[in-house]
């Protein structure tokens, strides 16, 4: 009987390491795709009482990484110095207001010439969709954000999408904020500015 015991626990131990040699073996090992900046694009649309403002912001460099077909990571580098305005056609006033954009009152360009968004989790909804949250620094200032995400993993690399709002008074803009100055009618900028982005990377 003995001798069956043990053999018995010969087979069972062989058995489980057999399985967790196969379980380590299809285990993915997470892969850090490189962005394609200029297949990438970064838009930003700011509000005020008056109208509103958009544009694209050049996205330097930048980092998806991905795990088993998975989002789990990331991380991006903004040019803040390629901020544009789309909608003035006027090149005096288009040039007037992306001064006053890349100055201390927005974003204080000459100390701070890039942003960068750093992702510390990636929760997966289903169907590609993702609660995405990481550190945004702007102007210096880092502050947590969680925004949705959709992104498509493929034998190539990733495609991620995603559309949120930016507080600018967390990261030092205050210029012509309500929530500020409460007598500044309507010259009021809003506070939020919307980014819509879509980042594309490859192995």
């Amino acid at each position: 009987m003995k001798v069956v015991k043990n053999l018995m626990v010969a087979v069972l131990a062989a058995l489980v390491s057999v399985s967790a040699m196969a379980d380590g073996g299809k285990k993915a090992a997470p892969v850090a795709l490189k962005v394609d900046t200029k297949a990438s694009t970064f838009n930003w649309l700011g509000k005020k009482v008056t109208g509103e403002h958009n544009g694209t912001i050049g996205i330097q460099s930048g980092s998806l990484v991905v795990n088993g077909g998975k989002l789990q990571g990331g991380e991006f580098t903004i040019d803040m110095k390629s901020i544009k305005c789309l909608d003035l056609t006027d090149a005096g006033y288009n040039a007037k207001l992306i001064g006053h954009l890349t100055t201390p009152d927005f974003f204080d360009v000459a100390k701070y010439p890039t942003a960068t968004l750093k992702i510390k989790k990636a929760t997966a909804k289903g169907n590609g969709n993702y609660d995405v949250t990481g550190d945004l620094t702007i102007n210096g200032v880092t502050q947590p954000i969680t925004f949705p995400s959709v992104v498509t993993v493929d034998t190539k690399g990733a495609t991620a999408t995603a559309k949120f709002e930016v507080d600018r008074t967390k990261f030092g803009s205050k210029y012509a904020s309500k929530s500020f100055f409460d007598t500044i009618g309507d010259k009021m900028i809003n506070d939020n500015f919307q980014v819509d982005v879509k980042i594309v990377a490859a192995k």
